[in-house]
């Protein structure tokens, strides 16, 4: 299959994305690797894997960008690490489904400084709204076109 990877910002990944992605992982044969500060469940597969790194700052976010190349696909709803990933080359999907590239990417950090800017000047901005059903049938879609461009292309 794909020789392409999937790269996964797994802190703050919920469970029920982590399992489709070790699905479609051992079913496609496309490496996942899970990133995070604290140790993390996958299951057996030649396919999975988990990278714990130390607690601190961006740094499973950093350890992303040094492993990631040109044609893998990252998970993370952190705009600015999919803006990282997106310069190497790399394709970017949201745990909800929405994909960023390099045409979207400006515009989602434009938005996340501006939320940013007036939460800091005490707006209440509320947060996100609840993962749905919907968020997760997105996210498979997606997950799939990658899977089957990847595929096609022989990545």
């Amino acid at each position: 299959m794909a020789k392409v990877a999937i790269w996964v910002d797994a802190d703050a990944c919920p469970k029920v994305i982590k399992e489709i992605l070790f699905r479609v992982a051992t079913r496609a044969e496309v490496l996942v690797t899970l990133v995070a500060n604290q140790p993390l469940f996958a299951p057996p597969s030649p396919f999975l894997r988990s990278l714990q790194v130390p607690r601190g700052f961006d740094v499973a976010d950093q350890a992303i960008v040094e492993r990631v190349a040109a044609g893998d696909l990252v998970i993370t709803a952190d705009i600015p690490l999919a803006a990282e990933v997106i310069a190497k080359g790399a394709r970017v999907l949201t745990p909800r489904g929405e994909p960023y590239g390099p045409d979207t990417i400006q515009a989602a950090l434009t938005l996340r400084n501006f939320m940013d800017t007036l939460r800091s000047s005490g707006v209440e901005t509320g947060g996100p709204a609840a993962f749905s059903l919907n968020d997760r049938r997105a996210f498979a879609q997606q997950l799939e076109r990658f899977v089957a461009r990847a595929g096609r292309r022989g990545d």
